[in-house]
């Protein structure tokens, strides 16, 4: 893999996270599942295939560039799902206390 390729696959990312970003933003949390996927994929490609040359400094600094945007993106997300994963915890474990308490009343027995 050239260059060019690992660079095109960085920017591939970014505009991965960007439109992941807009689904947590749209709360399309299908979407946004389907894009972490796509992701990965990519992530994985580079991980694969970059190989050990060194790029030039204007590659390298485009590199970097498309690096902290991709992780600015991920913090953005993290701050719209991270509380929307609580409240679903919440949820979770508020319906299991229930069908806990629900079977505990089942097995008492009055006679």
């Amino acid at each position: 893999m050239d260059s060019t390729q690992i660079i095109n696959i960085y920017e591939n990312i970014l505009i991965t996270t960007r439109k992941m970003l807009l689904a947590a933003q749209n709360s399309d949390w299908d979407k946004l599942i389907k894009l972490e996927q796509e992701c990965k994929r990519l992530t994985n490609e580079l991980k694969n295939n970059e190989p050990e040359s060194v790029l030039s400094h204007e590659l390298q600094q485009k590199k970097l560039e498309i690096i902290h945007q991709v992780l600015d993106d991920d913090a953005q997300i993290r701050s719209i799902t991270e509380p929307w994963m609580e409240k679903l915890q919440d949820i979770l474990s508020t319906t299991e206390r229930k069908r806990n308490l629900q079977q505990a009343y089942e097995t008492v027995n009055f006679y």
